[in-house]
């Protein structure tokens, strides 16, 4: 009766993503007979922050803006996670978002909690200097809801160094003189030189390849001439198929806001990225590809799907059409719960998004790092920690999933509320 009375229900409202990460939470919670009382706690989120304000657009115009800011848990540390520009930027999402942050810093390892969020914006529809204007206003907004040793934001969809450049000269100029540059790390993904850290750029990307490849040695496969499709192109698609291109693997599908194309014999990743700098940033078009109907890119003939875009892409709709092996999460929340289920009946394997991707998270932990403590990194040394952090992670997941005989989500689910809850128990409830 007690296990039913503390499973929260998800409220209409609540729906896609909200309603998916909770669904994946109760199911490890159950799994490792989680205290109830922590259930309660990690249900909800700690804080959530919408934001209206105004900004003065190119023409003279004023245009009103939301933002948000929402905080999961901070038992383990400051608040981390990105801030993300797209039409889609609502308080579900980013509570979703924010929950699944948690999950991945704890997975991890790192002294972080989890938090999301963002600006509900098309920003194609702005200018650069009002994209500007509207980040360090909304920036401006958040105020102390941020800060180096509170909430650390991030890039995200839409998102890249420049924003963060405007975010961390924004914040540190509501600083005294003397104690601006004690606040560089107030945000990570800075460009290298506004303290940014060499390797954050492909951090996310690499840890996808970096996952990838240790599946398979665990499968005793070779990536060699291995078929596989990415969902997105922007910074993590581009990384994971260099590096999967790299380790002799074939890219032959890619989809995008703008098309899906198809080219069974391969499509070369630099040649890709260079046509999409003159094609408006899309992949439609690209000369020798097929195009090939939106709904049926995840049912290509491949090896591997790396979904790198958006959250609920594979879904109880399209998961019986995927032919693949192993589905390597790039994105947050790419996969519902009704699509996994299918796809593990058809054993299909999933490096959930929390293991996958955290190579983003766990290279912002560096840059965070290097800002503190007025150290620079170098490349080689960013890796190579990367490399290592990434393969304890993979092992404690893989071996977990093993021993208990489940799946790698809730494998990984399982050990990240492990850690949070040692952590509640340790330090108990104020007061």
């Amino acid at each position: 009766m007690i296990a039913e009375e503390i499973k929260l229900p998800v409220k209409k409202s609540e729906t896609g993503m909200v309603a998916n990460v909770l669904e994946q939470f109760n199911k490890a919670a159950d799994q490792i007979n989680l205290n109830p009382n922590i259930r309660r706690i990690l249900n909800v989120t700690n804080n959530e922050v919408i934001i209206h304000f105004p900004v003065k657009m190119d023409n003279g115009d004023v245009e009103i803006f939301t933002g948000y800011r929402v905080q999961h848990n901070n038992a383990l540390g400051p608040y981390k996670g990105g801030l993300r520009y797209h039409e889609t930027v609502d308080i579900d999402a980013a509570k979703a978002l924010a929950m699944w942050m948690t999950w991945k810093t704890s997975l991890a390892g790192l002294p972080y909690g989890g938090a999301k969020g963002g600006i509900k914006i098309n920003p194609k529809l702005y200018s650069q200097t009002e994209l500007e204007r509207i980040t360090r206003r909304f920036t401006y907004a958040l105020g102390d809801n941020i800060g180096p040793e509170h909430d650390i934001p991030a890039p995200d969809v839409n998102t890249n160094s420049q924003t963060m450049a405007w975010i961390a000269d924004t914040y540190m100029s509501t600083k005294g003189p003397s104690e601006r540059s004690t606040y560089q790390h107030v945000v990570t993904g800075k460009p290298v030189g506004s303290g940014g850290i060499e390797g954050r750029d492909r951090s996310t990307g690499y840890g996808v390849f970096l996952t990838i490849k240790l599946w398979a040695e665990q499968r005793n496969i070779t990536l060699k001439r291995k078929r596989f499709i990415v969902q997105g192109f922007g910074n993590v698609g581009y990384w994971a198929s260099h590096f999967m291109e790299q380790e002799g693997a074939t890219l032959v599908g890619v989809q995008d806001a703008f098309g899906s194309i198809y080219k069974p014999e391969g499509i070369e990743v630099k040649q890709l990225q260079a046509y999409m700098t003159t094609n408006e940033g899309g992949v439609q078009n690209f000369p020798n590809s097929n195009a090939i109907e939106k709904e049926d890119f995840f049912g290509l003939d491949c090896d591997i799907i790396i979904p790198a875009a958006l959250g609920n892409q594979i879904t109880g709709d399209n998961a019986h059409s995927i032919k693949a092996r192993l589905i390597a999460e790039g994105a947050n929340g790419p996969t519902n719960v009704e699509g996994e289920q299918i796809l593990l009946e058809k054993g299909v394997e999933i490096i959930p998004d929390i293991l996958c991707n955290s190579g983003g998270v766990i290279g912002s932990y560096f840059e965070w790092l290097q800002n503190r403590n007025g150290e620079l990194w170098h490349m080689d040394e960013v890796i190579l920690k990367l490399e290592k952090t990434l393969k304890g992670s993979f092992k404690r997941v893989y071996d977990y999933s093993v021993a208990e005989n489940i799946d790698m989500r809730t494998a990984a689910f399982c050990l990240a509320i492990q850690r949070i809850e040692k952590a509640y128990i340790q330090r108990g409830i104020f007061p």
